[in-house]
């Protein structure tokens, strides 16, 4: 998947900015059960958040940078505090 350039990005995390967090990253990390719920939560949005709880062992930018490896097609949107914004395309349901 090509990265967003700038003008994407830029749409993006004005669309992101009065979005919730839908998922919370605590303590034990990204684990399967986390990223089965971000999967889950991509099927019905393209754009989300997801908050890095201060009890949580990563920082802010390494959680965003090990979900972005580890699951298919997410773009990292914007890194603001504690909170994450991230993109992936919805699927194309035209098969």
């Amino acid at each position: 998947m090509p990265s967003l350039s700038s003008r994407e990005r830029a749409a993006l995390r004005s669309s992101a900015h009065s979005l919730k967090p839908v998922l919370q990253l605590g303590s034990e990390g990204v684990t399967p059960a986390f990223l089965q719920a971000l999967s889950e939560a991509f099927h019905t949005r393209d754009l989300l958040k997801i908050r890095v709880l201060e009890t949580s062992d990563l920082s802010t930018r390494e959680a965003a940078q090990e979900i972005a490896a580890r699951v298919p097609e997410v773009e990292i949107v914007q890194e603001i505090g504690r909170v994450v914004a991230f993109y992936r395309p919805l699927p194309d349901d035209s098969g």
